[in-house]
Order: C-alpha cells, then sequence, then structure tokens
C-alpha cells in the first residue's frame, strides 16, 4: 500500500479538489491520503485564536472560514441536508473550543486542528460522491502523543498498535484522513507542529510498512531554494535521506523537518511531486547517494536573536551555558544558530511570541538579556565560491557562521 498527501494548496478551491480526486481515483484502493486544511485555513484559524484568547470578538473571521468552506462544498455539489449538518456541527464543535479555558497552547491545538478534519470530510464526501467509497478516519484515534501543545511528540508503541488495525480497511477500500494532529490518553487534541501533515504521512507509511509516501505539492519537486525568492532555482531528481533531513533542519519549507526519520529507518522511499502535472518525475528521497549537488539556500523568516550577558563581567561559563540550555529545554524551544564571546551567549529561535517572551523573562533572572525580531535566517549548504561571497557580505549581517559545507548569516533584511 502507499500513502499520498496533499497540502493546502492542493486543496484550495472545488476545482483543486476535482484535480484530487483524480489522482485519488486512478490509484484505486491500498492507498491512505492524509490532508492539510484547505487553502489559508490554518493562518484563519490562528488569527481566530488570537482573537479568542484575548477575549476579542472572532465572530466575523469564523464567517469567512464557514463562508468559504461552504461555498467550496456547493461548488462541488455535496451540500445535502446530512452533511451541512455535520459540518455545522464541526463549526459548533470548533466555536466551543475557542472559548474554552486554558493556556494558549492548548486552545490553539483543540481549534487549529478543525481545519484538517473539514477538509477531509469535505474530500471524503466528494470522492464518495465519485463512487469511489473511501473510508473516513479520525486520526485523533490512531496517532497518540504526549501533551506538548503544538509540538505533540508521538508514542509509537501506542500508534503503532491502533494504526495497524487499519490493514484490513485497506484492502478494500482508500482511507481519507488528516494531517498534523494527533491525541492524548485522554483524549484531547494535540498537533504535530505546523505543517506537520508530512510528518503524520511518514508516521502512517511507518506503522503500515507502506511501499512509498508521495507529497504533492505545487512544485515540481525538491528545489535548491524558494521559486518565489530566487527564480533560478532548480529540482533535485534525487536526494539521500541525510541530505533531505538536513535541508528541513536549516528551514527548507517542503518537507516538515520530522518526516524524513522514520521513513529512512523503515527505508520508505519519499516521493515530492507536482500535483498540477502529475507527469513530472519530482523528486526521490531514499537510500543513495549524489554527488556535486548545487548549492542549496534556505530563507527563515520570523527569527529572533536574543543575547545573555553576565552581569559581573565574569566569563560565560559552562553552569551559564547549561542554566540558558535548561531554560530553552523548559520552555521547549529549539536554537536554529549560536554563538558565543567572553561575556555573552547570542542564539538565534523562531519568533513564537508568547513562548519566547516567558523565555527571555526567565533568562533575565540570571542575564542582561537584548532581543531582536524581525530577522530572517540564510542557510548556503553544500556552498561554492559565487554563493559564499554573495550571502556573506549582504547587509545587515547580525550573526555569520561557516563549516566545511554550510554558511548561516542571520540578517535584517
Amino acid at each position: 500500500m502507499e500513502v499520498y498527501k496533499f497540502g493546502g494548496a492542493s486543496l484550495k478551491n472545488a476545482s483543486a479538489i476535482q484535480n484530487v480526486a483524480s489522482i485519488i481515483k486512478h490509484k484505486g484502493n491500498r492507498l491512505l491520503v492524509v490532508v492539510s486544511a484547505m487553502g489559508k485555513t490554518t493562518n484563519a484559524l490562528e488569527r481566530l485564536v488570537a482573537l479568542a484568547f484575548n477575549q476579542q470578538n472572532f465572530d466575523s473571521t469564523l464567517h469567512e472560514i464557514s463562508t468559504y468552506h461552504h461555498q467550496v462544498m456547493a461548488e462541488l455539489g455535496i451540500g445535502n441536508a446530512g452533511f451541512t449538518a455535520r459540518i455545522q456541527a464541526q463549526f459548533d464543535e470548533l466555536k466551543k473550543a475557542a472559548t474554552s479555558q486554558g493556556e494558549y497552547d492548548f486552545i490553539y491545538d483543540q481549534v487549529v486542528a478543525q481545519g484538517e478534519t473539514l477538509s477531509s470530510l469535505i474530500l471524503n464526501e466528494y470522492l464518495g460522491q465519485l463512487g469511489l467509497k473511501p473510508a473516513w478516519i479520525d486520526a485523533r484515534d490512531y496517532i497518540k502523543t504526549d501533551a506538548t501543545w503544538r509540538e505533540g511528540k508521538v508514542d509509537w508503541e501506542n500508534s503503532r498498535m491502533h494504526i495497524q488495525g487499519l490493514k484490513k480497511i485497506l484492502q478494500n477500500q482508500p482511507i481519507i484522513t488528516q494531517g498534523f494532529m494527533g491525541s492524548t490518553a485522554d483524549k484531547k487534541t494535540t498537533t504535530l507542529g505546523r505543517e506537520g501533515s508530512d510528518y503524520s504521512a511518514a508516521i502512517f507509511a511507518s506503522c503500515l510498512s507502506a511501499k512509498s509516501v508521495t507529497i504533492w505539492k505545487d512544485v515540481p519537486g525538491v528545489m535548491s531554494a524558494d521559486p518565489k525568492r530566487l527564480p533560478s532555482a532548480v529540482v533535485f531528481d534525487e536526494l539521500p535521506y541525510q541530505e533531505a533531513a538536513e535541508m528541513t533542519y536549516y528551514g527548507a519549507s517542503v518537507i516538515h523537518p520530522k518526516t524524513i526519520k522514520p521513513l529512512a529507518n523503515a527505508n520508505i522511499p519519499l516521493f515530492v511531486k507536482n500535483f498540477d502535472d502529475t507527469s513530472l518525475p519530482g523528486t526521490r528521497i531514499y537510500a543513495c547517494k549524489v554527488y556535486k549537488l548545487p548549492p542549496l539556500i534556505v530563507f527563515k523568516d520570523n527569527q529572533c536573536l536574543i543575547s545573555c550577558k553576565v552581569t559581573d563581567y565574569s566569563f560565560v561559563n559552562e553552569d551559564q551555558m547549561g542554566y540558558i540550555f535548561q531554560m530553552l529545554s523548559q520552555h521547549d524551544v529549539r536554537i536554529n544558530v549560536m554563538q558565543n564571546s567572553a561575556i555573552t551567549f547570542s542564539f538565534c529561535v523562531d519568533y513564537r511570541e508568547p513562548k519566547i517572551l516567558k523565555l527571555i523573562e526567565a533568562l533575565s533572572k540570571k542575564f542582561e538579556v537584548y532581543y531582536n525580531t524581525g530577522l530572517t535566517l540564510i542557510t548556503v549548504k553544500n556552498y561554492d565560491a559565487a554563493t559564499f561571497a554573495e550571502y556573506r557580505n549582504r547587509p545587515g549581517v547580525l550573526i555569520e557562521q561557516t563549516s566545511r559545507s554550510t554558511l548561516q548569516v542571520l540578517v535584517r533584511l
């Protein structure tokens, strides 16, 4: 069996969903399909959560999301009374979750995961109308995690036990399910990290010993840079698992960072293909060796530079660095690049405002803390002389680090 994953761009409107349906129908049974939320729904739900958490009116945002989904349903001709009532029940659940009590990240998970539920229900209903008769499942019944909100850590043993029960269904029907989400032991919704639907596909594939995973994108494959930023970017025909994993670590958005490990461990190839032109070969990621890869250039926006300066003019030592890393671990924050001088330790992280401000508050108990936001981390992997000179000499560089194969610069663009 195989696993397909379709992202938001491939489900953004009725014609896009019809295209996805044709890809699925061509494949037939023994296929598990993982879907993201439609279009920019996740962004809209994030806005809704922020409004609700700050006790502001979110009715217009909710109306916008509801209208969008109902319009797509109408264009697909799946607006019968029973299905419409089911979709309305999802929106009622969404509104209830938005006004529930709890910390921000907990409420975020309960609300934002609804986007995947809505898209999977709509796709499943449309496929049923075409006569395909897929089985819809709730991913939360199968992917089990701890209670780390927004970054749920998978309980692999428990998840595998549940997921292997799907093999019997797959003998006769394709399965439609959601990416991005799981649930705790007490059935609270968790999410697996932004853009985590790729990871969901890898979890299902690993637990089912799938033949392959295909991620369907709006690009012709894995590229050497974001073509919207660098139109000269080229497509990789094939990549080793390790190279792909390092690309995602540095922030290449074409694949979620956690996707590669479970596939590599199970030796399951990953294909990245274009949903607009299925005849394109795309990129194959598997256990291979590729020599002389072109430079890979990754732009990672919304970065924050935090600098911790010792207050007594002593040097930064192991105990002080240990405290910094302890606070990073407690606040579940990952460093993207770091640098230290005699009395200052500086590091760059993704700027998730509530979490980062709490981290800064904790660090301020022992250090003078300074921070800058609105920065971009540029990573050039497998650099050559031309790309090294171009990116190293950019204006506004705050941090620069170089290894044998990788250049990283943190800049204010």
